[in-house]
């Protein structure tokens, strides 16, 4: 398997000062600042609160049986950071080390992109950065009514900064790589150690910020040129220009001299329609930002500029039903910070920041509109989180409550039960794929949990259980036909398969869907623990650190981790994960299953609960609240939708949601029950947060009335099952009934069983009946 070596343990509180990562940060920041002329400390330092829940799970450790290698198949392009820090592999901005590295980030509401020189009929040869924003008059929408997919123009070069000292050996490197942020470098052989130009990307920035090195800044647009270039006009110790792009849109460009320098920046002059050029020598920055309101957003943006983002980190606080996340602003400057918030962002704003909130605008490619307003901490609030949500049917309705089992009900489940129970036991565990292991690992885990909590049937429950068990140990020693990796290259774990295979289990050795595949297994390991505690303990400890891993390679919780980047998946910004890893893409990250999305941090809720963790119990919560917002403007388009087009939101599902379109279909085929099914699976306890009962009967409706769910295979029962949001009883009586008394195994897909939709059913049926 190539380089393997033994990676001790390390404590993560001992590894190094509480403030490691500040003091990097401080380090980072201030070379980079004083290389483009500022002197202004940038505030890094995060007041982190006594009962913040995102602190160390455990140890660093990965397992002895474990191997450890650096020989990932995919390389690490222009990395700057030290090979000994965590890189994050599904964050926004992986298209800048991944292959070509021109293919474009979303900050939202921006887009930019490395010209990379590229000569394209449609594209203004450059070899800086292009910046876009794209109206809703300029989407192109695939066929059929409603839509089947809409597409933000690809690589629209509203402004491209740049420089003059570019030249066919510049090369664009990457720094400080954070959750929410990182640096992008432009650098030539004749300076290789000092950027001409660094461009600090955060998500949610109100300017975009280029920072030059004694370079020759040029500003251009694509297409005929500037409608106008106007200026210069003073603005404090800034020189204002007022652009009209290629297509007469409103835009400001700043620049902002260094201190101590000499430089006339009102000498920025047109040298073709389509370039504006600024003396040589220039030190400083220059910020740019579109503005569709006039004289007032004018006057937002005199405000803000000179000063700027460069990271964030969030905290969090849960105290019993409320939970507080806020993103702490690093920025440089006197100035006030200006940021735009998402939707969902709004809906959950701290009423503190109310009065902090602008008219200002911009449409983001996938989200909405995003509104800017005046804060360095955004701070947002959860009031209702879904903290007695266990193993069982759960509505937010009745929260509180168990549901009951009438006798008859209970007879069925159990005969059921014990021929499902047979089924685990002797049916193997699928070999090839992690996904569909750690599916069948989640069914018989449930249906074990069914026999002993609802059946309260301990004797066959602790034959089930310890088959469950055994299987499970075969992965835990890595005995399986892929053992798991731990990647030194990118700092995660990953399955050996796509060594030599890199589609081998839909991408997970490049980073793809780690929170669908491990969140299984962390479930099943939550059951086990939860009914036979002392598992915990066997092997020295063994299977509880097993899981631990799986969830810090997806959720690590701990911004010194040494093994593991922080929340790998889940996209804490943007509400929701995103599935893609280390893999290029013009249209950006994606996710296709909301629900597994949605599971992930519900399997991080239930483990944490059973081994006692009650910040990583926490931080489950938490999510599932976050997820449950996010996904209810971007992924499930009730009636009352505006963050997607009108042409669009009759399909109810977003589909596939990337960063720069929607496509309303699956990896995997076009039938509805595929598209809509594929955001319900698995049916289980955080279904009813996650889908509410009106969009559910909106959706049915729409797609699956009137015998329309009468599909071939496993997605009629994860249809049927998601009915019972809506019509538990009509749901409960597929499940008894079938159709016309026959029952056709083949209803059910490979990771659900019969016995979990009967008792889901007619759990809901009892808890919504109590009304």
């Amino acid at each position: 398997m190539g380089h393997i070596h033994a990676k001790p343990a390390s404590n993560s509180s001992d590894q190094a000062e509480p403030h490691r990562l500040d003091a990097w940060l401080y380090n980072r920041k201030q070379s980079i600042l004083t290389s483009f002329g500022y002197s202004t400390n940038a505030n890094t330092n995060t007041e982190i609160p006594p009962d913040n829940i995102f602190i160390p799970i455990q140890d660093d450790d990965i397992l002895s049986q474990v191997p450890i290698g650096r020989h990932h198949p995919v390389p690490r392009q222009g990395v700057e950071d030290d090979d000994t820090r965590t890189m994050h592999t599904n964050k926004f901005y992986a298209n800048a080390f991944l292959e070509e590295q021109n293919q474009p980030i979303w900050t939202h509401p921006y887009s930019v992109w490395w010209g990379k020189g590229v000569e394209s009929p449609n594209l203004l040869k450059s070899l800086g950065l292009c910046i876009s924003h794209v109206e809703e008059s300029d989407l192109e929408y695939g066929p059929g009514d409603p839509a089947s997919s809409y597409i933000n123009p690809y690589r629209k070069q509203c402004l491209i900064l740049s420089a003059a000292d570019l030249d066919q050996s510049t090369l664009l490197t990457t720094d400080t790589h954070l959750p929410f942020s990182v640096n992008i470098n432009l650098s030539i052989s004749s300076s290789p150690h000092e950027p001409k130009i660094t461009f600090p990307l955060v998500q949610g920035m109100s300017f975009v910020t280029a920072g030059y090195r004694d370079a020759v800044p040029t500003i251009q647009t694509d297409g005929k040129g500037f409608v106008d270039f106007a200026g210069p006009v003073n603005v404090g110790n800034a020189i204002k220009y007022h652009v009209k792009d290629m297509e007469g849109k409103n835009w400001l460009v700043y620049v902002n001299v260094a201190q101590g320098t000499n430089y006339d920046a009102s000498k920025f002059l047109k040298l073709d329609p389509n370039t504006v050029v600024g003396p040589p020598g220039f030190k400083g920055t220059i910020q740019v930002a579109k503005n569709p309101l006039g004289a007032e957003g004018e006057a937002l943006y005199d405000r803000a500029c000179g000063g700027f983002v460069t990271s964030a980190q969030l905290t969090a606080v849960v105290n019993e039903n409320r939970g507080t996340y806020i993103f702490n602003y690093s920025k440089v400057g006197s100035a006030p910070l200006l940021m735009f918030a998402l939707p969902h962002h709004m809906q959950s704003l701290d009423s503190d920041l109310r009065n902090h909130v602008t008219k200002l605008q911009l449409r983001t490619t996938t989200k909405g509109m995003a509104t800017a307003i005046w804060t360095e901490k955004l701070s947002l609030i959860e009031s209702n989180l879904p903290t007695t949500m266990s193993f069982g049917p759960w509505t937010a309705a009745q929260p509180t409550n168990k549901p009951r089992y009438a006798p008859e009900v209970l007879l069925l489940i159990g005969a059921v039960a014990k021929r499902d129970l047979r089924r685990c036991m002797t049916d193997p565990i699928p070999p090839e794929s992690f996904y569909y292991a750690g599916k069948s690992f989640a069914k018989f885990a449930t249906i074990v949990w069914i026999i002993k909590d609802v059946l309260n049937n301990d004797t066959l429950a602790a034959t089930g259980l310890s088959k469950l068990k055994s299987e499970l140990a075969k992965y835990i020693t890595n005995s399986q036909l892929h053992p798991l990796f731990y990647d030194d290259t990118w700092k995660g774990i990953v399955s050996s398969a796509g060594f030599t295979d890199r589609s081998a289990d839909f991408g997970n050795t490049l980073y793809n869907d780690h929170h669908f595949h491990w969140s299984y297994f962390v479930y099943a390991a939550a059951v086990i623990a939860y009914i036979e505690p002392d598992w915990l303990k066997e092997n020295d400890g063994e299977n509880k650190t097993w899981t631990n891993m799986l969830v810090k390679d997806y959720a690590e919780s701990d911004y010194n981790g040494r093994d593991f980047p922080w929340q790998r998946s889940m996209d804490w910004w943007a509400g929701h994960s995103w599935a893609k890893g280390l893999v290029e893409s013009a249209d950006g990250k994606d996710q296709e299953s909301s629900s597994e999305d949605g599971w992930s941090a519900y399997a991080v809720k239930m483990w944490g609960k059973v081994i006692g963790d009650q910040a990583m119990e926490k931080r489950g919560t938490l999510q599932l609240a976050v997820q449950a917002r996010a996904f209810n403007n971007y992924f499930y388009l009730d009636a009352a939708n505006t963050i997607h087009p009108a042409r669009f939101i009759p399909n109810k599902v977003a589909g596939i949601l990337f960063e720069n379109k929607v496509d309303y279909a699956t990896y995997f085929g076009s039938a509805p029950e595929l598209i809509h099914g594929i955001h319900m699976v698995p049916i289980s306890p955080p279904t009813t947060l996650l889908r509410p009962r009106q969009f559910v009967k909106e959706e049915w409706e729409a797609f699956f009335d009137k015998g329309r769910a009468n599909v071939d295979g496993g997605w009629r029962g994860i249809l049927y099952a998601n009915l019972a949001s809506l019509d538990p009883r009509a749901s409960y009586a597929f499940f008894r009934d079938g159709v016309n008394g026959f029952w056709d195994e083949r209803w059910i897909d490979g990771g659900a069983s019969r016995t979990w939709y009967l008792v889901w059913a007619a759990g809901l049926s009892d808890l919504m009946g109590r009304r």
